[in-house]
């Protein structure tokens, strides 16, 4: 036992607790040099597999100094990807610290770091920083950066499965690939690089994504530790035979009142940011002794009150918290015991992350509740249930060539001290979303920052950099504060600061929502009802108001898809209601509603397909139900809609949900079981799939995002920020011109498989062709609605009727079904 393993375990010994397996597993490999992945359940101690390692590492070289050196330099980067997480880490390390005896200085840096806190950390690295993946690159595009991370040997991406499949991922990638070349050419060994992660479905991909190039030696550590997990389905009274989304579960609030106030601590997600306003405000309309005992959190809440409630959840003061994916991540908020989901979560990794909230410790019970929003949500309670009991999870894709993150990163490199072209080449081929590049991508996209490439070579504004010999620098003060500006990779709506008149911040709200208010109209935000006065200095000023009925807004990115997992699951969920052999109490409770789908239609199979043929006095639908989620039945029900119109020309309108889509049109559908597999059959979709969606007009959309990252469109100066509208214009320009005079531009190829590969979900679609095309495909033809296409006809509704109209038509489809 090494002298730093000693003190830990002395250390742990005085408190009446002893490393699990795992822990020490991840201390040996850390102190063998390795790099790797730790994967253990939430509230197993995964930040002290790693941490602790650290600590020991120190200790061992430093047996008699290690409680006086002060002033190391940065030695550890902790990469998390929430500002929320970064307080409770940052705590929980000084505590250790202070214990130990150790002088270490723990800094956090993301967005709400002040600046003086920068300016300090500038003239004196602490030894650990927690930063998000941001905050690297910002630290990146200063002159002399280099020096700031000369003293590093170790990088840790905590929630590294968060990060994983996203832009703010391949972020990470290319950090490390500069701090591993930054570490290499100072002649220091190689960087310990580690990511913390929940279960995935591709742990091994992770890991190799993580460290870029294949490390042989690199180990996954997984703790053994199986975490209980206690799911109780909140049962409604009645069952509703035919259901539809979009109550928002308000109608079972009273039966998770009394699991609130029987409770210390709830949280209670929601999916979206207006579902939790709507929940708070009948929390309490419902349960008025709750009013200073409960909060809401979402992203959109000013930081301080977010503060607030990390606090006072922490401290127990707080009884009960209305929250959406805001607190999902690793924050130890030790006294929550209860965690109530409302509405399907949509996957089993998000369901588990938030059921993960309660009994954060170790040995303890995560206690979950799940409340359906409507009665087939009960099967994918009991689906989740068999998700968990196999320990099937999703995958996360990593992303791969995303050009206009490397466009950025180069800019951000260009802005500090410049880079040599090779140099940085080799780092970046290093990476995993970049090893396939070619030169020829590699010196367009050189050139493209020099010359602004084919299209804008006239415009000096897109000459960035400077070529100096094999230096590309830049060298305008102005182009590099534009850049500093905007670093990063998550793109939204103009935001707006809600203000109250008489002062205090509130939150932020989209600029397309208040766009729509005029002066008087009330809107609730951060549990509040506010009247809305006036907008000033891209402020919104409201002041209280006591009207009992307010708009609730709706920020973008409300509709997650189904996961394939779940919607696997489902499929063979369905197939045990229709055996009718379940002794789920979902699936017992819901019988009348099978019983009536099974009388006038069918339930199928998990290796069938349903396919529903009604007429109605709104014309001839045809309802569909794959189970695959909502962004693979849009494109599904396009792609169907366009191969019946070869048959015969006709046209159609479009809904679907994440169980089945809809087609309706008002002639009678040629479709039979003569043709049925024809229809769903996987060839020529390369050929059909751009032709029967808007391939093009995706793309655009998918290119505003792009441009903006890549520097291509300026976002504006803070407190001044361009317009949506007017960044979709920019972009769609810029669209138009490269697709007209730059078709080999690698901005316009990416915005195609954006669209392909993410929106249509392409891969997605074609694995759920070829199931169909060999499944047993059944086609009633039913005399009236089904349950299972009810809520499908909702949402069709829902798009052109307000919320009154549309109770009113429901209520009346209701007497006719």
């Amino acid at each position: 036992m090494t002298a730093g393993w000693k003190v830990i375990n002395d250390w742990l010994a005085a408190k009446e607790l002893k490393p699990f397996t795992f822990q020490e597993e991840a201390w040996k490999a850390y102190q063998q040099g390795k790099s790797g992945l730790v994967n253990a359940p939430t509230g197993y101690g995964k930040t002290f597999a790693l941490f602790l390692g650290v600590v020991i590492d120190w200790i061992d070289h430093h047996p008699k100094t290690y409680q006086q050196k002060t002033k190391n330099g940065v030695q550890m980067l902790w990469i998390t990807p929430l500002r929320a997480l970064a307080k409770d880490i940052g705590r929980a390390m000084e505590e250790v610290l202070q214990e130990l005896n150790m002088p270490w200085q723990v800094g956090i840096r993301n967005g709400d770091t002040p600046t003086a806190t920068r300016a300090k950390q500038k003239k004196q690295m602490p030894e650990i920083l927690i930063i998000t993946p941001e905050s690297i690159h910002v630290l990146m595009a200063q002159k002399e950066y280099a020096g700031l991370f000369s003293t590093l040997h170790t990088v840790v991406a905590d929630e590294w499965h968060e990060l994983l499949g996203s832009k703010r991922g391949v972020m990470v990638e290319l950090g490390l690939s500069r701090l591993k070349g930054i570490v290499r050419k100072a002649g220091k060994p190689p960087l310990k690089i580690w990511g913390i992660s929940a279960t995935i479905g591709n742990l091994q991909e992770a890991m190799d994504v993580l460290l870029g190039r294949p490390d042989p030696d690199a180990v996954i550590i997984r703790a053994r530790l199986k975490k209980e997990i206690a799911l109780e389905s909140v049962l409604p009274d009645e069952i509703e035979k035919y259901p539809w989304a979009g109550h928002l579960g308000i109608r079972m609030l009273p039966k998770a009142l009394p699991i609130i106030l029987e409770s210390r601590t709830t949280l209670i997600f929601t999916n979206t940011r207006s579902q939790s306003e709507i929940w708070y405000q009948e929390i309490l309309r419902q349960c008025p002794d709750l009013a200073g005992a409960i909060a809401l959190h979402h992203g959109s809440i000013d930081m301080e009150l977010r503060t607030w409630v990390e606090e006072s959840l922490h401290s127990g003061v707080l009884k009960a918290v209305v929250c959406t994916a805001s607190l999902d991540l690793g924050v130890d908020f030790r006294p929550v015991d209860t965690v109530i989901q409302v509405g399907s979560p949509k996957g089993v990794a998000r369901f588990l992350q938030r059921a993960g909230r309660s009994g954060h410790q170790p040995g303890a019970v995560s206690k979950i509740f799940f409340l359906p929003t409507h009665s087939l949500e009960l099967v994918e309670a009991a689906a989740l249930k068999a998700a968990i009991a196999e320990e099937l999870v999703e995958s996360r894709m990593p992303v791969i060539l995303a050009y206009d993150v490397l466009l950025q990163y180069l800019m951000t490199l260009g802005v500090s001290d410049g880079f040599y072209a090779d140099e940085i080449w080799e780092e970046v081929t290093g990476t995993f979303c970049y090893s396939h590049i070619t030169t020829e991508d590699w010196q367009w996209i050189l050139s493209f920052l020099t010359t602004g490439g084919e299209a804008l070579q006239s415009y000096d504004e897109f000459r960035k950099l400077e070529r100096e010999g094999d230096l590309y620098i830049c060298r305008s003060r102005m182009i590099a504060m534009r850049h500093r500006l905007h670093i990063g990779v998550i793109v939204s709506d103009a935001m707006l600061k809600v203000k109250f008149m008489s002062g205090g911040y509130i939150g932020m709200i989209e600029e397309w929502f208040i766009a729509r208010l005029t002066p008087g109209d009330t809107f609730s935000i951060s549990g509040y009802i506010l009247e809305f006065v006036m907008i000033k200095d891209m402020t919104v000023l409201v002041r209280k108001s006591k009207a009992k009925r307010a708009i609730v807004p709706s920020w973008g990115g409300g509709r997650m898809p189904l996961s394939a997992n779940l919607g696997e699951i489902l499929r063979r969920t369905f197939n045990e209601a229709l055996s009718g052999t379940s002794r789920e109490p979902e699936l017992q409770i819901l019988q009348p509603l099978f019983d009536l789908q099974e009388q006038l239609s069918h339930i199928p199979s998990s290796n069938q397909l349903l396919i529903e043929k009604i007429q109605t006095e709104d014309g001839y639908h045809l309802f569909v139900y794959p189970f695959e989620g909502r962004l693979v039945h849009e494109v599904m029900a396009a792609l169907l809609a366009y191969r019946i119109s070869r048959l015969q020309p006709i046209t159609f309108s479009i809904a679907m949900t994440d169980y089945g889509f809809e087609l309706l049109s008002d002639q009678p559908l040629p479709l039979d079981e003569g043709n049925v597999h024809e229809l769903f059959s996987p060839e020529n979709l390369s050929l059909d799939l751009p032709a029967s969606v808007n391939s093009t007009e995706m793309a655009r959309r998918k290119f505003r995002d792009i441009a903006v990252i890549a520097g291509l469109v300026f976002q504006g100066y803070p407190g001044k920020h361009k317009t949506s509208r007017h960044l979709q214009s920019s972009s769609s320009l810029l669209f138009n011109v490269f697709k007209d005079y730059d078709a080999h531009n690698l901005l316009l190829r990416q915005a195609f498989n954006e669209a392909f590969f993410y929106q249509m979900e392409e891969a997605r679609l074609r694995e759920a062709m070829e199931r169909i095309y060999n499944s047993h495909i059944v086609i009633t033809e039913p005399a009236r609605l089904t349950p299972f296409c009810f809520p499908i006809k909702v949402d069709s509704l829902r798009e052109q009727l307000t919320s009154e109209k549309l109770e009113d038509r429901i209520k009346k489809m209701l007497k006719h079904a």
